[in-house]
């Protein structure tokens, strides 16, 4: 198993590039399948979670042609040989469910493993079937597999419970073929959802209202192959500008989108960061007021990201002051506290808030990324701790940040992986 070795970082200093979105690509690949024509994506990153798409996609019967360097990759579905995504593939991540939509719309059936992925909440896929039984399909579960067939779908009045970016997506994909209106409410608002929409409707899908609570998709007969630019990663965004701000750097963060982030913007100017940007990048600089304490509440977007918030409460404990997070959105996202703890973090879990201590002299330990966020915490917990930081499990954090150790090292910070 290979680890990571993390050193005390001097502040942070030059520029990087974000990658294209893990959030956006994994959905965009799946609807390519709802097409017998060519897709062609673009700003694609090189992540395991996209290379275990591709192979979903290829079990069954597209052709994948990853061109990881150039960004790019082409999708050819001419005929669906196989409507079933195996479990040895499902289980390494919590997006292959989102195959299911467009499955069931080009084929009328869809047979799915239950999805794996990080272990933060149980994250139910109710929302999804109770979209695709309103549509008309008839749903069975039973060994570790829900199937879902419809000879045709037909539009609906669709309302979500809890606004699920998955059931969103899924459901959206699965109506763009559907016979008939549907409309979507209480749905989900984040920046991949708009570009899976955009996607979408290049390839002649009639989809209005994403970003919004509200979405009307008016279902076509035939989509068609297209060319398409994934939009830069927001998460990865967020992850460097915490990263200049714990280190006490000055990072310029290109190709970014400061509309995306405008929550961390927020949060990192309450303690103390100078953040600057324009329409493409976002300049930090954290060595210029001493910083402070804040408290954070996870919301869905465009509400501070709770796939932010490990990261952030690593910022937190370095602080002066005392914070609170309160987590709404993910019921078991504090598996990484015990290990910032081991660190010599002080922080105690009140129910669904986390009650942080800052200002604490942080130690290099052992630790564990329990999952994809709390992996990339404890780097950034790394860089402020004395002595070698040495982080285990560390698949989680390549499933979704690309040229992760080129991109710290270039910015002045000591990362190394080893294989143990």
């Amino acid at each position: 198993m290979a680890k990571y070795l993390v050193q005390k970082s001097k502040p942070l200093n030059g520029e990087v590039i974000i990658s294209g979105s893990k959030n956006a690509i994994l959905p965009i690949m799946a609807a390519a399948i709802l097409t017998r024509g060519k897709c062609e994506l673009f700003e694609v990153p090189a992540l395991r979670d996209v290379d275990v798409m591709a192979k979903l996609l290829r079990c069954v019967g597209s052709t994948v042609v990853e061109d990881y360097e150039n960004s790019r990759l082409e999708i050819l579905t001419e005929e669906i040989l196989a409507e079933e995504a195996p479990y040895e593939l499902v289980k390494k991540m919590r997006a292959s469910i989102l195959i299911m939509g467009a499955l069931l719309a080009r084929t009328g059936k869809a047979r799915v493993a239950l999805p794996g992925g990080c272990a933060i909440g149980a994250r139910p896929i109710d929302l999804h079937l109770k979209g695709f039984q309103a549509m008309g399909a008839t749903i069975t579960e039973g060994h570790g597999y829900v199937e879902a067939r419809a000879e045709r779908l037909v539009g609906a009045n669709i309302y979500l419970d809890f606004p699920s970016v998955g059931a969103t997506e899924n459901i959206i994909m699965a109506a763009s073929l559907a016979q008939g209106i549907t409309i979507l409410e209480n749905v989900a608002e984040e920046p991949e959802i708009v570009d899976l929409a955009n996607f979408l409707n290049k390839m002649g899908a009639k989809i209005k209202g994403a970003g919004t609570d509200t979405i009307k998709i008016e279902g076509v007969k035939e989509l068609f192959g297209t060319k398409h630019a994934v939009i830069p990663d927001r998460i990865e965004t967020g992850t460097f500008m915490v990263a200049a701000a714990i280190t006490r750097g000055t990072v310029l963060i290109k190709n970014a989108m400061p509309d995306h982030v405008k929550p961390i913007i927020a949060k990192l100017r309450e303690c103390g960061v100078v953040v600057e940007y324009n329409d493409e990048s976002i300049l930090i600089k954290a060595d210029i007021n001493p910083l402070v304490s804040t408290d954070v509440k996870t919301l869905p977007y465009p509400g501070f990201p709770t796939d932010m918030q490990s990261q952030f409460m690593s910022l937190l404990a370095t602080v002066k002051g005392s914070s609170t997070v309160n987590e709404t959105v993910f019921e078991n996202r504090y598996m990484h506290i015990g290990e910032l703890n081991r660190m010599g973090a002080n922080i105690k879990i009140e129910g669904r808030s986390a009650v942080i201590q800052g200002e604490k002299t942080l130690q290099g330990a052992q630790v564990i990324a329990t999952d994809l966020r709390a992996g990339a915490a404890l780097v950034l917990a790394g860089f402020m701790a004395e002595g070698v930081t040495e982080i285990s499990e560390i698949y989680h954090i390549e499933r979704g940040y690309e040229k992760f150790l080129v991109k710290f090292r270039k910015l002045g910070a000591t990362i190394i992986r080893i294989e143990d």
